[in-house]
């Protein structure tokens, strides 16, 4: 049984309630906004409180948190009280360092734009400029900014209405029907100075069980659910199949034929501890390559 380290976040410092928060809800995606003032001078900063919220309306949110230090505001949030539009920018990996780096607290009126080294591109339909590198982004109407509080750390949040989208040809699926994730390069902020790359084996895929009903966990056999062999992963993926898609015990009994099971029947027949062990490992084998139909004839074996 883990055990945990308990904390009241009222009871701690807000700068030593921070590390703890951002630490462990991670990673985040970045928004990367650019904003304009009363006097048109351009802000380019990087928010990590931000998500997408509604398809329809489409409705990006992000918090410009007050300054944990010294609970003093970010240019972005003045910025957009003055000029209610913004443009959120989505960063790769192939400008992570530009982007942390126009993070920093120039004065204001210092165009980070310029700090980073990126482009200014004219947006179509609000006023601050696009970051040209970046792979897509997000011209918005500011519909509300919500204060969280007025102590240090206290969120604003900045509730945008996308208005026009951009995004770079060579990230999109086939027939433009979506954003390939391999190609799009993201990365997301952990705690501290940690970023993190989602690309490689870093992604991987999930059937979404809304397609439909999957039998749940709490109907897998007794041996499967309990086994020291299967994670939890495995018996969620295992479970996040329909009952009329189940094997039937002729198709499992076919399934000895299939040369890696009728080798291992063959090679574990004398030792039934090790024989289970065995076509615990083989199923989670055709698990990993997809084959859940397979892994469960595999599992069915030990019935």
């Amino acid at each position: 049984m883990a055990t945990f380290h308990s904390l009241t976040p009222a009871d701690l410092k807000p700068s030593e309630w921070h590390p703890f928060l951002v630490g462990a809800v991670a990673p985040r995606p970045v928004a990367f906004v650019s904003t304009v003032d009363a006097e048109g001078r351009v802000n380019l900063s990087p928010y990590s409180f931000f998500n997408a919220f509604s398809s329809n309306p489409p409705i990006l949110v992000f918090s410009p948190a007050n300054r944990v230090r010294d609970n003093t505001q970010k240019h972005t949030l003045q910025n957009v009280r003055e000029v209610p539009e913004v443009v959120i920018n989505i960063c790769d990996f192939a400008m992570v360092e530009q982007m942390s780096l126009a993070s920093t607290e120039y004065a204001k009126g210092v165009n980070e734009f310029t700090k980073a080294g990126l482009t200014e591109l004219p947006s179509e339909l609000v006023q601050p400029p696009r970051v040209a590198e970046a792979p897509a982004a997000f011209e918005c109407v500011v519909e509300q900014v919500i204060e969280l509080g007025h102590n240090n750390g206290a969120g604003n949040l900045v509730i945008c209405r996308v208005v026009r989208a951009h995004f770079r040809t060579d990230i999109l699926l086939p027939n433009a029907t979506g954003i390939d994730p391999f190609k799009l390069d993201a990365v997301a902020r952990l705690g501290g100075d940690w970023y993190c790359r989602a690309n490689g084996a870093s992604l991987f895929e999930v059937p979404k069980p809304n397609r439909h009903v999957g039998i749940g966990i709490d109907q897998l056999p007794e041996y499967i659910r309990n086994s020291d062999v299967l994670t939890g992963n495995e018996l969620g993926r295992l479970a996040n199949i329909e009952l009329d898609a189940m094997p039937t015990p002729e198709q499992a009994e076919a399934f000895k034929d299939e040369p890696l099971v009728a080798y291992t029947l063959n090679k574990y027949r004398s030792d039934a501890a090790e024989l289970e062990k065995q076509l615990l490992h083989l199923g989670r084998q055709f698990l990993a390559e997809g084959r859940l139909v397979e892994a469960w004839k595999v599992l069915m074996q030990l019935e």
